[in-house]
């Protein structure tokens, strides 16, 4: 668990103490963490911002999906869930969003500020408990949730199994380049508690280098 809610920007007190430890129990990862030693994860912010970036984002291009969302923030410059209920769907269409996407972002909203989210009980909820609140917004799967839980809430020890990228980075450095299903994933991931996080962020790193935004 973590303290308040992560301003954008922000880098995890815990780095340090992680990388020692990594380096220390898995030779491998020790490789990886050397390879970069200037670069570091840093919160995205606003946790209503970094979700509705996300969605935004979902199944498109990293260029087209900043090609929309900059259309949405000169809509709504402030990014809040007001902003977005009061731009209605029509507009929403215009910023280039697709009519599902759309629905996903003012379900966002709603859930903002009816308060079904409990944005300012997160710092102290488990990582599961506040999985199982966003799972209930229309277009935030476990996935795009462990996501928010790394790079917004900057928990430590979450270990995407499902994400692709994190596979294909295991595959190579541990697996000789052969496929990786999530069971062999989790098994690996024990050798990196608690610090699941950071072994994650290594790996994507060790396929790309510039930390991608979610």
């Amino acid at each position: 668990m973590t303290g308040p809610l992560n301003p954008a920007g922000q880098r995890p007190e815990y780095w340090p103490r992680a990388k020692r430890a990594l380096a220390r129990r898995d030779l491998v990862m020790a490789r990886i963490i050397r390879s970069y030693p200037r670069i570091v994860l840093q919160s995205r912010g606003a946790p209503f911002l970094t979700l509705a970036r996300s969605i935004v984002g979902q199944q498109i291009s990293v260029k087209a999906a900043q090609s929309v969302w900059n259309r949405l923030a000169d809509a709504a410059p402030g990014v809040t869930p007001a902003e977005m209920l009061g731009l209605g769907m029509r507009r929403l269409r215009r910023c280039g969003l697709s009519g599902r996407k759309a629905e996903y972002l003012r379900d966002l909203a709603r859930h903002f500020l009816d308060g079904t989210v409990h944005v300012h009980r997160w710092p102290m909820m488990g990582d599961e408990a506040v999985i199982a609140e966003l799972v209930q917004v229309r277009g935030i799967g476990r996935w795009t949730a462990e996501m928010f839980l790394i790079f917004s809430l900057l928990r430590p020890n979450v270990l995407p199994v499902d994400d692709l990228g994190l596979r294909k980075a295991a595959g190579i450095q541990y697996f000789g380049g052969e496929e990786v299903d999530a069971e062999q994933l989790r098994a690996l991931g024990a050798r990196w508690e608690p610090w699941r996080s950071v072994a994650t962020w290594y790996l994507w790193r060790s396929l790309d280098p510039l930390p991608v935004e979610y």
